[in-house]
């Protein structure tokens, strides 16, 4: 079964930064990883992607944030600089495409997620 855990959000001052972990465990290999966020009363939102070749999509590139993944620990990370208060969110880890181990073929029938991580940005 495959299982999405998010780590490294916290409380920060603005202008600080913060650095989001996602470990995929279930799977020994993802196509596209990716950061959501949900803001208060707002819906999920995209923050940023990373495809199997490393290419990176991001909702606002405001170069604050940066996406980047790590194969062989099966993990995408999310690096935020010079944070908001806008920025206080849940955010989710998100993958798509993910190999199955027996059959070697990737299944993108399922959307997988994690269970989020507070991120609290104080003025």
């Amino acid at each position: 079964q495959v299982q999405l855990v998010e780590s490294g959000g916290g409380l920060v001052e603005s202008g600080g930064s913060l650095r989001l972990s996602c470990e995929v465990y279930g799977t020994s290999t993802i196509d596209v990883g990716g950061w959501y966020r949900q803001l208060s009363g707002k819906e999920r939102e995209l923050v940023a992607t990373i495809d199997g070749g490393g290419r990176t999509k991001f909702a606002e590139p405001t170069g604050r944030f940066t996406i980047s993944r790590d194969n062989a620990k099966n993990a995408v990370y999310l690096q935020m600089n010079n944070l908001k208060p806008e920025d206080t969110a849940v955010y989710y880890c998100g993958v798509y495409g993910v190999k199955d181990d027996d059959t070697g073929y990737f299944d993108y029938r399922v959307d997988y997620w994690g269970k989020g991580t507070l991120v609290t940005v104080s003025s």
